[in-house]
């Protein structure tokens, strides 16, 4: 039984939200326009709240920001064995030209990429106007990308990886079930991309793309392909693309271990529990917070080569 089985009318003591049909079956959640509450308090006691999402003294500083979590973010990816070719893409608004974003180059290894690599493009045609210069970039990313990002004001940071488990679940074109508390970070908000029509190499994927994911998605099935997840940072999009990686790989066990043995039933969390979790866990600040630790680590373990060479990181001005 996927979330969408069970009625939004047996909400009762949660706050008020809206649910949306989408054409695959999904529900996603509507919030009437306004801010989901942070509720990071909830699981911190003491300290500064340090782990919330920063402000910036200047572009340039959140530049810096967002290509070396970028590039700690694809060395993660290669430790967890997200590397497929060329494959794989991340994109980030630019924090002063929102028309920019921010992408990796081909042709380099996930486990190498730092701050000086990323590439800075304009969405409107993919022209690289900053950062590094001397790699391509991979055109369907751009297509996919920049799709969302024109479908998506509120989309700042997107990522896509062919993992493993993600492609195996995909090949079902089926909604993961809400058979633990981690998975309902994305209650309401996970999408599916039912139709597969081949390599992306003109926008009418990445339009496609962009549909099934609506006005509220933060993450997409793709039909024989892969993973997509949104977000307001790189950060919070990269930890959902894990978690949703995480969560196909569970969904296929739990499966396995079902057919194997006809005693064995999914439980599915309510409706009720599952909408408040996604609304205590699925906001912005406190998805920033679970990206911390894995970004931190390989910040931590490339030193200080994954953010030198950004003292001239520009963008050329609009």
């Amino acid at each position: 039984m996927a979330p969408s089985a069970v009625s939004p009318t047996q909400e009762a003591t949660l706050p008020t939200v809206n649910m949306k049909k989408l054409a695959s079956s999904n529900y996603v959640i509507e919030d009437d326009g306004k801010e989901m509450e942070c509720h990071v308090e909830s699981i911190c006691r003491g300290g500064n709240m340090s782990l919330l999402i920063p402000s910036f003294t200047s572009f340039h500083e959140h530049r810096k920001h967002i290509v070396v979590h970028m590039a700690a973010v694809f060395r993660n990816w290669a430790r967890q064995g997200y590397t497929e070719g060329i494959s794989g893409h991340i994109s980030v608004r630019d924090p002063e030209y929102s028309d920019y974003i921010w992408m990796n180059p081909i042709g380099k290894h996930f486990a190498l990429l730092d701050g000086k690599d990323m590439v800075c493009i304009r969405i409107s045609d993919g022209e690289f106007v900053g950062g590094n210069r001397t790699r391509p970039i991979n055109n369907a990313g751009y297509y996919i990308h920049s799709e969302i990002h024109k479908a998506r004001p509120d989309v700042h940071a997107i990522c896509h990886a062919h993992t493993i488990a993600g492609r195996a679940w995909c090949a079902f074109g089926k909604p993961l079930d809400m058979i633990t508390q981690d998975v309902c970070d994305l209650y309401g908000v996970l999408t599916v991309d039912s139709e597969y029509t081949a390599l992306a190499t003109a926008q009418q994927e990445g339009q496609q793309i962009a549909r099934a994911l609506g006005t509220k998605g933060r993450a997409a099935l793709l039909m024989n392909h892969g993973i997509v997840t949104v977000g307001t940072t790189v950060d919070e999009a990269s930890f959902l693309l894990g978690l949703v990686d995480r969560s196909c790989d569970i969904q296929l066990r739990v499966e396995a271990a079902c057919a194997g043995n006809p005693e064995l039933k999914k439980k599915i969390i309510p409706h009720e529990l599952a909408l408040n979790n996604f609304k205590m866990a699925g906001e912005k600040n406190w998805l920033y917070m679970e990206g911390q630790p894995d970004i931190e680590l390989e910040i931590e373990l490339a030193g200080s080569r994954i953010s030198d060479g950004l003292e001239d990181l520009s963008v050329d001005a609009m």
